[in-house]
C-alpha cells in the first residue's frame, strides 16, 4: 500500500504499469493487414480478428500513444499513433460529406456511417494529440475540419450546445442514442463532456476566436445547466430545450468532468488572465462540489461505484474506467483545491485497481473486477481512461515537502 506522502513510489508505479502491462498489450493489437488495431478481444482473451473496428477505439488509441510519445518522449510509440492516425484519416474519414463514419468492418469499409459527435470529438481529441506530439500539420487540419463539422452540424444555435447525432449527410435520424442503454434525447452531458475534452487539447495548439467563444459557452452549459444546482451531480439526459429526462446520475462521470472542467478553464485563463480569471474561480469552486458528490459513490475499499439509475436502483459495479477516473479527479482535488486527505484517497484507489482490476497475467485490466464476460478490448474497452491516469500523474511535479504541482 502506497503512502500519500511517497509520491515518488505512486508516479515509479503508474509509469511501470503503462510501460509493461497498458501500452504493450495494445501494441499487440495492430492490424499490419487491414489496418488500425483490431476491434475486439474477449473477456477470455480470445482475439476477434474479423471484429468492426469503431471510430472512439480507434480514436482513443490514436489519442493514447501520441500522448504517451509526447509526455514519455519515447519517439518508438509515435508508430504506433502513426498507424492509428493513417486508419482514422484513411478508413474513418467520410471523404463525401466529412466527419467520421460510426464504425467500418475488419478491412476499413464503412459498416455504420452515421455521424455520432460524440465520436467526432474523440477523432478531434486523438488527432490534436497527435500534433502536439509531433506538430504534424496534417493531423491539426483533420482536427480543424471535425471542428468545422461539429460546429456546423451539430451546435444548437437556438437553444445551445450540441445535439447527438445526425445520417451521414446531415440529415436528422430519429435514434440519436450513443448505446442501447442510454435515453433517446437530443442532448445528453456525455457527449458535452466528450466535445469540451477535445476543444480544450485542439486549443492549446489553435487559439481560434471560435473555438475559444465555443469552449467558454461549453463550460458555462456545465455550470449553469448541466449540473444540478441542489445535489451538484450532473443531470445525464435533456430535451432540446435543456429540460432535464430522468433523475439518473453517474458518479464517475462526475469525478471526470470535475477536472476535466477545470483543466478547460485553466487553459483560458493562461491564454488571458485579465479576461477569464473570475471564469476560473467560479469553475474551481463548481468543480469542488461536482467531486464531493461524485464521491458520496466512493466505497470503504478505495473504490467508486458507477451510477444512480433514474428509476433509484444504484448499479454498484466498479468499472475500469470509473476507477481511472478517480485516481485522476482526487489528485486534482489535493493539488487544485488543496483537500489535504484527497492525495490518501486517490492511492487507496490505486490500490484497489492494482488488487481487482489490474491483469498480471495477460496485461491490460479486466472491465470489472473478475469479469472474463466483457471485453478486454472493443468498442467501448480501450486505453485512454488508464493510460491517461498514469500519464496525468507521471507529468506531474512533486515538491520535496511532499506537496503536488501539477506540470
Amino acid at each position: 500500500m502506497i503512502k500519500w506522502n511517497n509520491f515518488e513510489l505512486f508516479r515509479e508505479e503508474l509509469h511501470n504499469e503503462l510501460t509493461t502491462n497498458i501500452l504493450p498489450y495494445w501494441e499487440k493489437l495492430r492490424d499490419k493487414e487491414f489496418g488500425g488495431f483490431y476491434g475486439q478481444v474477449t473477456g477470455q482473451e480470445e482475439l476477434i480478428p474479423n471484429a468492426q473496428k469503431g471510430a472512439v477505439l480507434q480514436a482513443r488509441i490514436l489519442w493514447t500513444f501520441s500522448a504517451a510519445a509526447r509526455v514519455l518522449k519515447d519517439k518508438r510509440y509515435l508508430e504506433y499513433a502513426t498507424h492509428a492516425l493513417n486508419f482514422l484519416t484513411n478508413r474513418l474519414f467520410d471523404k463525401q460529406y466529412g466527419g467520421v463514419f460510426w464504425s467500418v468492418d475488419h478491412k476499413g469499409e464503412p459498416m455504420d456511417t452515421r455521424k455520432q459527435f460524440y465520436a467526432l470529438g474523440f477523432a478531434l481529441y486523438g488527432l490534436s494529440e497527435y500534433h502536439r506530439a509531433t506538430g504534424d500539420a496534417q493531423a491539426l487540419e483533420y482536427a480543424v475540419a471535425l471542428f468545422e463539422s461539429i460546429q456546423e452540424h451539430s451546435s444548437d444555435k437556438i437553444y445551445g450546445g450540441y445535439i447527438e447525432a445526425t445520417a451521414r449527410d446531415w440529415t436528422e435520424v430519429r435514434d440519436v442514442r450513443l448505446s442501447a442503454k442510454d435515453a433517446n434525447e437530443r442532448k445528453t452531458m456525455n457527449t458535452h463532456l466528450h466535445i469540451l475534452e477535445p476543444y480544450t487539447n485542439l486549443f492549446r495548439v489553435w487559439k481560434d476566436a471560435r473555438l475559444e467563444k465555443a469552449l467558454v459557452e461549453l463550460i458555462e452549459l456545465f455550470i449553469n445547466i448541466i449540473e444540478n444546482p441542489r445535489t451538484h451531480h450532473l443531470s445525464l439526459f435533456f430535451d432540446e430545450e435543456w429540460h432535464v429526462k430522468g433523475s439518473g446520475h453517474s458518479f464517475g462521470h462526475d469525478i471526470e468532468a470535475s477536472w476535466l472542467l477545470l483543466e478547460a478553464a485553466k487553459e483560458l485563463a493562461t491564454y488571458k488572465p485579465g479576461v477569464y480569471g473570475e471564469l476560473l474561480n467560479r469553475v474551481t469552486d463548481h468543480t469542488r462540489q461536482i467531486a464531493f458528490a461524485a464521491l458520496q459513490g466512493l466505497q470503504p475499499d478505495g473504490s467508486l461505484i458507477y451510477e444512480v439509475h433514474t428509476s433509484g436502483r444504484i448499479d454498484s459495479s466498479r468499472h475500469w474506467w470509473v476507477q481511472a477516473e478517480t485516481v485522476v479527479g482526487l489528485y486534482y482535488l489535493y493539488v487544485e483545491h488543496q483537500v489535504p486527505h484527497a492525495m490518501g484517497l486517490a492511492c487507496s484507489c490505486w490500490d484497489y485497481i492494482k488488487e481487482n482490476l489490474v491483469d498480471k497475467l495477460h496485461g491490460e485490466w479486466l472491465w470489472s473486477p473478475g469479469n472474463r464476460t466483457d471485453d478486454k478490448a472493443g468498442f467501448w474497452k480501450c486505453p485512454y481512461h488508464n493510460s491517461r491516469m498514469c500519464l496525468e500523474i507521471i507529468s506531474s511535479t512533486a515538491l520535496s515537502n511532499g506537496s503536488v504541482l501539477m506540470r
